[in-house]
């Protein structure tokens, strides 16, 4: 089997006191997924912006993990028109 690359470019910005990451999957297919989390300072918090960017991003794959499971699932179910039972 030839082997295959994908790769996930992680993007963090921040804006107002909120860090938001993207996760986004190029798997060389059509088909572009991009996982999307958000973390945000408590108030009460010091402020240690790695921790946030942390946060944000552990969402944004945890996001990105449920939309390829998602997309997996619609792919079997248009191949052999019976619902998959996939677990996480």
């Amino acid at each position: 089997m030839q082997e295959k690359r994908w790769s996930v470019e992680i993007v963090i910005d921040e804006h107002e006191g909120q860090t938001r990451s993207e996760a986004r999957l190029q798997s060389g297919a059509a088909t572009k997924l991009t996982g999307v989390g958000l973390a945000r300072l408590n108030p009460a918090d010091s402020d240690v912006p790695e921790i946030g960017d942390e946060l944000a991003t552990a969402r944004a794959l945890a996001d990105l993990a449920h939309q390829l499971i998602e997309a997996t699932a619609a792919d079997i179910e248009n191949i052999t028109r019976k619902p998959p039972h996939l677990k996480a």
